[in-house]
C-alpha cells in the first residue's frame, strides 16, 4: 500500500519502493512531520522529539501551561506565520481585520486510489496504476482559511508530489502573501544544498555548498523561472557522492517567479519551503473562492545518481505527454546560426536541400520569416510571412522543403510584441506596462499580458490558423526577455499582485490548447537559450531547447548540471559552426557531435561553408544517432566525473535498464605532453556478463569494467572527443546474446 492510515495514534505514513514519509497529528491539533527516509514500517515516532523549554520561543495557547512546547522548534509539515514559529513560513496570510495570522490546525484526511489534478496547472500524471492520493485539511478558524495538503504517492518510482489548494470557507476576503507548496524539514543530520545557478549562455550550473544557519534563498522575480536559477534543488547529506548517502530532491512544476528557502536553524532542524511568485505577489481570495498552489515533485534516494536516475524516469513517463514524449524524434537544422535575419527563398531551399542529402529529416525556419522582421526591432505580433523575403508565399517554400523528403518547423515567439508592429499600434493594452510609465524594453520588444483572456484568445487563434494553414510539424516556442512593469489594465489596483501568476496560468492554458488541438506537432520550449527550462513547460514541450551557446565545451558543464534533475533526451543540443558563433572557440565536428548526440539532436550552421570529409561525417553521425536514440532517450545515465576529475575530462555513460547495451563518452577540455591516460569505471553494468567493446575490439566482464575498469588511448589534439559502444554478447547465464 502506498498510505498507510495508523488511526490509534493519529499517523499517516507514505510508502515508495524505498522510502516512507511520516506525519502525525500531535495532542494539540498540530500537524506534525516525523520521518523521511529510508523505508519503515509504520510506527509511533513521536519518540524521537523531546521537548523542553527553549526561552524565547513561545507557547502556543493550546499548550496551556506547557512551556516546553513550541511551534518554533518542533518540525511542523505545513509551516504558517504570525503564531511563534520564526522560521520560515510557508504561508502568509493578510486577514479582513489587517491581521497577519493563520493558526492552522488538523481537521480531517482523505485517502483515496489515482491522482490528484490541479486546475490549471502541469502536475505529475499517473501512468503507472499504482498511485495514491493523501488530502490532509487543516484550517485556521478564526478567519475560515481552509488549507488541503495534497500528496501524490507513487509507489514504484519512489516520487511523492505535494500541492496545496487555498480555499476560504469564510464570509470576508483573505489575501495570501505567500502561497507555498510544500515544506520539507529534515529534522538530524548535517547537510549541503546542490542547486543549478547561471546566467544567459550558461544555464544550470551545479554548485554545492553547506546548508548555513540562515535562510539561504533560490529563485527568481523575472517572470520566468530564469537563466539565473533552476526550479529545482537537492538536499543531501554533506558526505554524500554519486553513489552513496541521503539525498533529496525537490522539483517545481512551474515556469514563472518562484522562490526555494531553505534554513538551517538553531536547534539543528532544516526546513525548505517552495512557493510561488516573488515578493510582490498578493492573491485575494474571496469567500468561496481557491487558490491552487503548484506542483513540487519530491524524491529520496542512496546517491546522486539514483536520485537523478527516478527523476530522470519520473519527467520522461509522467510529465512530458503526446506523440514525441518517448517516440523518436526527428534530427532537425536550425537555420539560426545559418542565416540569422537574412532569409530568402532561395537560400533556405539550398540550405534544405543539403541537409536532407545529409539524412537530416526535420527543417526549422526560424526568426526573421515574417511580416517587418529585418532585425529584432519590429515585427513580433505580426504573424504572417514577409512578402519580400518570400515572394511565392510560406506554403510554397514549405512545398519545397517537403518535396527534399524532410518535415518542416518554425520558430515563433508568440508572448512577446514590439512596438512598431501592427498588433501593437492596435492593441497597446494589451502589453504589460503601468500607466504614466515608459515600459523596460528587452531585446527591444515587450511582454504581452497573458493575464487577459483576450490576449490568450489571440494567442490561440492565430497559432491554429498557422497549423491549420501550413503543413507544419514544429513548432519552437521563444521567450525571450526577463518580465518587467508587471501590470494589466484590466484588473483594479488591489489585484496587480495577481498578474504575474496569472499570466502563468494564461501561457498553460494556451499550450494546453494548442497541444491538444494538434497533438501531432512536435512543440519545443526556448526562452533565451535555457530561461525557462523547468517540469512546468516540460508537460506541454517534450523538448527545450538547452542553452543558446553552442559551444559544445561550455555545453559540457550546462548538461552535467541538467541531468541531475532533468533527462537529458529532453535538451535541445546542436552542432553548430567552428569557430564558434558566442565563444569563437574552435572544436571538431566529432566532438560538437559526441556532446550533442547525447540530448534532442540536431544541426544550426551553413551547410555551404563545411568540407567534404566534414559532410560525409554528418552523414555518419545522423545514421549512429538513429541507432542510438533509444539508449540516449530511455538509458539510465551515469556522471563519471569523480573519475575523471582533475584529469580535464568529462565523462559520463549510458545503460539500457536491460543491462543490454551501454554507451560511454568522454571529452577532453585540454590536453598534456606526456600526460597519464583517463581511466573510468562503468557502472550499471551486468557484473556476470561479457561485453563486446566495438570501438576497441575487445570483449571484457561486466566486473572487470565496473571494479577494474577502462583505459582509454591516448587523446591528443585540441578538444577530442571518444565514444565508445558495449553490446551484451553473453548474459550472466553464459547464454549467448
Amino acid at each position: 500500500m502506498g498510505i498507510i492510515d495508523s488511526r490509534a495514534d493519529h499517523g499517516i505514513t507514505l510508502q515508495t519502493k524505498d522510502s516512507s514519509y511520516h506525519m502525525a497529528v500531535d495532542g494539540y491539533g498540530y500537524l506534525r512531520h516525523l520521518y523521511y527516509g529510508k523505508r519503515l514500517e509504520p510506527e509511533d515516532l513521536f519518540y524521537l522529539y523531546r521537548n523542553y523549554d527553549r526561552g524565547f520561543s513561545g507557547n502556543p495557547r493550546p499548550a496551556g501551561n506547557d512551556r516546553t512546547y513550541s511551534l518554533d522548534a518542533v518540525c511542523q509539515e505545513f509551516s504558517t506565520s504570525g503564531v511563534g514559529d520564526y522560521r520560515i513560513p510557508a504561508l502568509r496570510v493578510m486577514n479582513a481585520d489587517g491581521s497577519r495570522i493563520a493558526d492552522l490546525r488538523y481537521v480531517s484526511h482523505e485517502i483515496r486510489d489515482g491522482k490528484y489534478a490541479l486546475p490549471g496547472l502541469p502536475a505529475v500524471r499517473d501512468t503507472d496504476g499504482d498511485t495514491q492520493t493523501l488530502e490532509v485539511v487543516l484550517r485556521d478558524e478564526p478567519s475560515k482559511l481552509t488549507v488541503r495538503l495534497l500528496y501524490g504517492v507513487f509507489e514504484k518510482k519512489n516520487m511523492i508530489t505535494r500541492a496545496v489548494i487555498y480555499e476560504n470557507t469564510g464570509d470576508k476576503p483573505i489575501v495570501l502573501e505567500k502561497a507555498g507548496s510544500c515544506c520539507l524539514e529534515l529534522p538530524f543530520g548535517n547537510w549541503d544544498l546542490l542547486h543549478f545557478h547561471g546566467r544567459h549562455n550558461r544555464e544550470r550550473a551545479p554548485e554545492r555548498v553547506p546548508v548555513l544557519h540562515g535562510i539561504q534563498t533560490i529563485g527568481s522575480g523575472r517572470g520566468m523561472s530564469s537563466h539565473q536559477h533552476n526550479p529545482f534543488v537537492i538536499l543531501c547529506d554533506r558526505l554524500a557522492t554519486e553513489d552513496h548517502g541521503d539525498c533529496y530532491g525537490l522539483m517545481y512544476l512551474y515556469s514563472g517567479s518562484f522562490r526555494a528557502e531553505i534554513e538551517g536553524e538553531p536547534y539543528g532542524s532544516v526546513r525548505a519551503v517552495m512557493s510561488p511568485g516573488d515578493e510582490s505577489f498578493r492573491w485575494t481570495l474571496q469567500p468561496g473562492a481557491q487558490f491552487a498552489a503548484p506542483e513540487v515533485l519530491m524524491s529520496r534516494a542512496d546517491g546522486l545518481t539514483k536520485l537523478s536516475q527516478q527523476y530522470h524516469k519520473a519527467v520522461r513517463e509522467n510529465i512530458c505527454r503526446g506523440e514525441y514524449s518517448l517516440a523518436h524524434r526527428p534530427v532537425l537544422i536550425n537555420s539560426w546560426e545559418a542565416a540569422y535575419f537574412d532569409i530568402s527563398a532561395e537560400r533556405i531551399l539550398k540550405l534544405a536541400g543539403q541537409a536532407a542529402s545529409l539524412g537530416i529529416e526535420l527543417f526549422v525556419l526560424d526568426d526573421g520569416w515574417f511580416r517587418g522582421r529585418k532585425d529584432d526591432n519590429a515585427g513580433l505580433g505580426d504573424w504572417e510571412y514577409d512578402p519580400e523575403k518570400l515572394p511565392e508565399g510560406l506554403d510554397h517554400l514549405i512545398a519545397g522543403i517537403r518535396e527534399t523528403g524532410m518535415l518542416f518547423g518554425i520558430w515563433v515567439e508568440p508572448e512577446m510584441v514590439n512596438e512598431d508592429s501592427d498588433l501593437y499600434r492596435a492593441h497597446p493594452d494589451w502589453a504589460l506596462a503601468a500607466p504614466g510609465r515608459k515600459p523596460a524594453r528587452g531585446r527591444n520588444q515587450l511582454v504581452l499580458d497573458l493575464s487577459r483572456v483576450d490576449v490568450q484568445d489571440y494567442i490561440i487563434q492565430f497559432m491554429t490558423n498557422l497549423l491549420t494553414k501550413y503543413d507544419i510539424s514544429y513548432i519552437k516556442w521563444d521567450f525571450n526577455r526577463s518580465v518587467a512593469d508587471v501590470y494589466s489594465h484590466l484588473l483594479p489596483a488591489e489585484q496587480q499582485g495577481e498578474v504575474a501568476h496569472r499570466g502563468i496560468l494564461g501561457l498553460y492554458r494556451v499550450l494546453e490548447t494548442l497541444t491538444a488541438r494538434f497533438p501531432k506537432v512536435l512543440f519545443e520550449g526556448c526562452a533565451g537559450g535555457g530561461g525557462r527550462f523547468d517540469a512546468g513547460m516540460m508537460y506541454y514541450t517534450p523538448q527545450i531547447w538547452g542553452s543558446d551557446d553552442t559551444d559544445p565545451i561550455e555545453r559540457l558543464t550546462i548538461q552535467k548540471g541538467t541531468s541531475f534533475g532533468y533527462p537529458l533526451s529532453m535538451v535541445g543540443a546542436h552542432v553548430s559552426i567552428a569557430p564558434n558563433h558566442q565563444t569563437g572557440r574552435t572544436t571538431p565536428i566529432s566532438t560538437r557531435a559526441a556532446v550533442a548526440m547525447t540530448g534532442a539532436f540536431g544541426y544550426e550552421l551553413d551547410l555551404s561553408l563545411i568540407t567534404a570529409e566534414e559532410q560525409a561525417e554528418i552523414r555518419r553521425q545522423v545514421q549512429e544517432y538513429r541507432e542510438d536514440e533509444q539508449l540516449i532517450q530511455r538509458g539510465l545515465y551515469y556522471r563519471l566525473g569523480e573519475d575523471t576529475e582533475g584529469m580535464d575530462a568529462f565523462s559520463w555513460l549510458l545503460v539500457s535498464e536491460e543491462q543490454d547495451q551501454a554507451l560511454l563518452t568522454v571529452v577532453a577540455t585540454a590536453t598534456h605532453g606526456n600526460a597519464p591516460l583517463i581511466h573510468v569505471r562503468f557502472k550499471g553494468l551486468d557484473p556476470a556478463a561479457l561485453y563486446e567493446l566495438r570501438e576497441d575490439d575487445l570483449v571484457r566482464s561486466g566486473a572487470a569494467l565496473m571494479n577494474a575498469g577502462y583505459t582509454l588511448p591516448q587523446l591528443t589534439g585540441d578538444y577530442p572527443a571518444f565514444r565508445l559502444h558495449l553490446k551484451r554478447v553473453q548474459n550472466g547465464a553464459g547464454k549467448e546474446e
